[in-house]
């Protein structure tokens, strides 16, 4: 098991460096920090009494490091969770906030532990989600990952600017669905005739 630090490190690896797409609404951002966060927290990193573009530039691995473990991973209460999914829902918090805990409890409620879909980690969600690790303890970060997947797809079939990021310009798997596959087990992958099949419809 990685620490904690350790998977935070892979995530600033695995986001890279800055970028500001247009097509994003994160805005600028550096390591998967992004403008609105940095706003957040205050830092204003060349003390010119306001944060913009330029104090994501200056944004330090190991400050993106720090933020990741204080604010996605020990914020929301990640650790409370079962191991075998704390890297998955971790990296995809760092990616889509509070839908990283939806997608868990939709997951957990559809095998059979109902709770509501609120997006925090409480004594409702701790519970029912150590049951469904219990009850399937081999195969549940194989479906978180796969629902993961799936709620990259259904994004980029309701919002066109973001097909760029699950499609590549030849047509192969984009950067969403290749990281959602980093935690799925080889043998769930989909082919890339499949995932060819499932982006068709978007011409």
């Amino acid at each position: 098991m990685q620490t904690v630090r350790e998977i935070a490190e892979a995530i600033v690896s695995r986001e890279g460096g800055y970028v500001n797409d247009p097509d994003d609404p994160g805005g600028a951002t550096k390591y998967g920090v992004t403008i609105h966060t940095m706003r957040k927290l205050g830092l204003d990193l060349n003390r010119d009494g306001r944060v913009d573009a330029e104090d994501v530039r200056r944004l330090s691995r190991d400050q993106a490091t720090d933020i990741f473990v204080k604010h996605y991973f020990e914020g929301p209460g990640i650790a409370a969770l079962p191991e075998a999914l704390q890297p998955s829902v971790f990296d995809m918090y760092v990616n889509a906030g509070a839908n990283a805990v939806r997608i868990l409890q939709r997951l957990v409620t559809k095998m059979g532990y109902p709770l509501a879909v609120d997006g925090a980690i409480g004594p409702k969600t701790i519970a029912a989600t150590e049951a469904a690790w219990r009850a399937a303890p081999e195969i549940i970060a194989d479906a978180y990952g796969i629902e993961r997947r799936n709620y990259y797809y259904r994004l980029a079939d309701q919002r066109a600017a973001s097909r760029k990021y699950a499609r590549r310009k030849d047509g192969g798997k984009g950067g969403w669905i290749t990281r959602a596959e980093e935690f799925i087990s080889p043998k769930y992958h989909l082919t890339e005739a499949e995932h060819r099949a499932r982006v068709a419809k978007w011409g």
